[in-house]
């Protein structure tokens, strides 16, 4: 494996220390990041990608974080919370002295009006495509009768007690996640951020969500220009440390050639998702590699929307035509893990023990002939994959596809390949049923197993397109568990169970490499992205 440079990865007590700003430094203290796509959306209440949730982490700040290195929680603008005993209230004393960018004050009020405000949320804005994180978390929305969110009061300025229904052991955790940002109050009615349009697979963002975030992070938003850039800068009313970097520019290029060709030549000082074929060239010249914790998982989905992709001899007949090994030979970075289930190894409820679909051919051709598929009658369906960008499960989509349909195609498969730009392929994806079998994965965003099959398959969904109850009960009772020797257990259970109905084909645990110049001695890498840019230490 490529050796990881000596960069300093940032290891402080806290996410964010108190202190104000850094001193004076000669350093050039704007920060130029190649990113591999554009932000879906500046309201990260209706966000569910990585490139979205990078941008709104600089600008927003919610209860709770993680451990730096960590997929673990830690105070953010809740210095500390208490559980009651029936695991259904949580009172969160809130760190004082704090205001949104727009000048207005961080309070328990403006907690409330945040979480009042996503459960509250009708048609498109509570579509999948838009408040997804919300109706996967919550399991719903006050207008559906399924949320789990009891309410929320602001028993003092610095206490806010938010209830639930049920339990749900992963509550805490799920609070990192950029979707539940504390926002303005003030700057949300201000600016519409309600008013969603359009429809499920193309909505129509709000004037607040398109040029006014705000928030109480470090960074304040300065500036957009759509699939070209976005620009924050340092806010002087910071309540934390403010660090070297006062200017952030996210230039988005999507192919991966071009961000290592724009660090090369200076015009970036980093990017992230390596090309595995790029990194012994890149350490070679002396830009500093950083590996990330392969906290994520890469899937081949199966929409059972589809008529024969309902069908379960179909869906194992793929499982056996691919040969894992030799797509991460092949295509994936040195050091990626063959994925057996839908979490990684780390996580509890991980089950070594889980059905595998070992690599077949024969047994393949065999299980398509007895659902009715021959050369006479091939089996024919669509391939679904994105284009001109990489994700940290997914650093190139292309050649994944390329791979995993020449193995296909060579048992007797007849694809219909289809592909879209990131931002329109996950709107069909999870807004619209119209896809087939397709690639997507998943970074855990906090260390929870509901994070990962409790977010795939804990609710009918458009990408997955199957209605299993037996499967939903057994994960909504595994997610209100209270110890985690219980929640293990039926986790084992719910993977083995996910894997004999298999709904798709885990693929890969892969690798993520970050690039930098050498400028870059400082950078705080995250195995859940949780990376804040104040944080970044340059050198002259």
């Amino acid at each position: 494996m490529v050796a990881i440079g000596a960069i300093a990865l940032t290891a402080c007590a806290s996410q964010r220390e108190e202190g104000g700003a850094s001193e004076a430094s000669d350093v050039d203290s704007t920060f130029i990041f190649g990113a591999s796509a554009d932000v879906s959306s500046l309201d990260p209440a209706f966000a569910s990608d990585g490139e979205t949730f990078r941008v709104a982490r600089q600008i927003f700040e919610g209860l709770v974080g993680v451990e730096p290195g960590t997929a673990d929680p830690a105070p953010l603008l809740a210095e500390s919370w208490e559980q009651s005993d029936d695991g259904l209230e949580y009172t969160f004393a809130l760190k004082e002295g704090v205001t949104f960018h727009d000048g207005t004050e961080f309070n328990a009020e403006a907690v409330c009006f945040n979480f009042d405000r996503q459960n509250s949320f009708t048609g498109v804005a509570a579509s999948q495509s838009m408040a997804y994180y919300w109706g996967v978390i919550m399991r719903g929305f006050e207008e559906s009768g399924t949320s789990i969110y009891g309410g929320c009061e602001a028993t003092s300025p610095t206490e806010a007690v938010i209830t639930l229904t049920e339990p749900f052991a992963g509550f805490i955790p799920s609070l990192s996640l950029p979707a539940f940002s504390i926002q303005s109050p003030t700057a949300l009615e201000e600016y519409n951020a309600d008013d969603i349009g359009g429809t499920e697979d193309a909505p129509i963002l709000s004037e607040y969500a398109e040029a006014h975030p705000t928030g109480t992070g470090p960074f304040v938003f300065d500036s957009r220009s759509p699939g070209e850039s976005t620009t924050v800068t340092a806010y002087e009313d910071y309540w934390g440390e403010q660090g070297q970097v006062q200017e952030v520019i996210f230039q988005v290029i999507g192919d991966t050639t071009a961000r290592r060709q724009a660090l090369e030549s200076g015009s970036i000082d980093g990017f992230d998702l390596a090309a595995p074929a790029d990194l012994g060239a890149l350490e070679e010249a002396g830009f500093t590699l950083v590996n990330r914790e392969p906290f994520n998982v890469l899937y081949l989905a199966m929409n059972q929307a589809q008529p024969a992709l309902a069908d379960i001899r179909v869906r194992q007949a793929l499982a056996h035509a691919i040969d894992k090994e030799q797509l991460i030979s092949q295509v994936l970075p040195e050091g990626t893990e063959v994925a057996s289930q839908f979490m990684p190894p780390v996580v509890i409820g991980w089950n070594e023990d889980v059905t595998t679909y070992e690599y077949d051919p024969e047994a393949a051709q065999a299980l398509l002939a007895e659902a009715g598929y021959d050369e006479a009658n091939p089996l024919t369906i669509t391939f679904n994959y994105p284009v001109n960008v990489s994700r940290p499960y997914m650093p190139n989509p292309e050649q994944i596809f390329t791979n995993l349909s020449s193995q296909l195609e060579a048992v007797g498969i007849t694809l219909n390949p289809v592909s879209a730009e990131w931002g329109d392929y996950l709107d069909q994806m999870q807004g619209g049923t119209d896809h087939g079998i397709h690639l997507l994965g998943w970074t855990g965003d906090y260390n929870d197993p509901d994070n990962f099959v409790g977010t795939f398959f804990g609710l009918p969904t458009n990408e997955w397109g199957f209605d299993n109850p037996e499967l939903f009960s057994a994960l909504t009772e595994a997610r209100g568990l209270a110890t985690e020797e219980e929640q293990s257990a039926a986790y084992m259970a719910v993977n083995e169970q996910i894997m004999e109905f298999l709904p798709g084909i885990p693929l890969a645990h892969p690798v993520p490499t970050l690039a930098f110049d050498a400028r870059v001695t400082s950078y705080p890498a995250s195995p859940v992205q949780d990376e804040v840019y104040n944080l970044i230490t340059l050198s002259e």
